[in-house]
């Protein structure tokens, strides 16, 4: 149970990530830090798991970058065989499922990192999250890291029912500059009803600033 707890304490440590749900579609976001002589790419925080599916981490990044692997390729297994993209609950679960097997048994170390997991699927627009426990909750805005609380005021204050992409990619900037004192990158990545995945390029980002 202690290995569990200071698994969550790496989460609390991480960057800020957070979740909006909006009309037809989901939002994720991170800040992307990195030294004068790092590749900026290098340090990825957002993993596409699918056409439909992404998920962002707060932890440790070498234990998501397993994680979202895992999820990435049963999510492609599910498309070959079924011949349809995999519901986002269940995304999820493979995630939450292999992070709880971690906490039963001694040996294992569970994993110190936590998802915000968002697409779209038959149901609509989802954003569910996983910690290193393997409890799986699910948010309409969510935020992981170091800032949440500062983020979950705020959502609390702004988040509304049918915003816009427009309104959420400005939710989710206010909220990141609000949460992350030191200066970063800015990472955001849509879902869309109708629409693959895609990464909101840096040029877009400093248009809505």
């Amino acid at each position: 149970m202690f290995q569990v707890e200071y698994a969550k304490e790496a989460v609390k440590r991480g960057v800020t990530c957070l979740g909006i749900v909006f009309k037809d579609g989901v939002l994720l976001a991170t800040v992307r830090h990195s030294s004068d002589l790092m590749v900026a790419m290098s340090t990825e925080k957002i993993f596409q798991i699918d056409d439909h599916a992404a998920a962002v981490a707060a932890g440790l990044l070498a234990d998501a970058r397993i994680l979202s692997t895992l999820a990435r390729v049963r999510a492609q297994i599910y498309r070959i065989t079924y011949n349809e993209p995999m519901d986002i609950a269940a995304i999820t679960r493979i995630i939450g499922d292999k992070m709880q097997i971690s906490t039963l048994y001694a040996g294992l170390r569970p994993y110190g990192v936590s998802f915000l997991v968002g697409g779209v699927d038959s149901t609509g627009p989802h954003l569910l999250e996983t910690d290193p426990s393997g409890m799986i909750y699910e948010w309409v805005a969510g935020t992981i890291g170091r800032g949440s609380g500062v983020v979950s005021k705020l959502f609390k204050q702004k988040w509304k029912e049918n915003m816009s992409e427009k309104e959420a990619i400005q939710l989710a900037i206010e909220a990141l500059e609000k949460a992350e004192k030191e200066k970063g990158i800015l990472e955001i990545a849509i879902v869309k009803k109708g629409e693959n995945f895609r990464k909101i390029s840096d040029e877009e980002i400093k248009k809505l600033m």
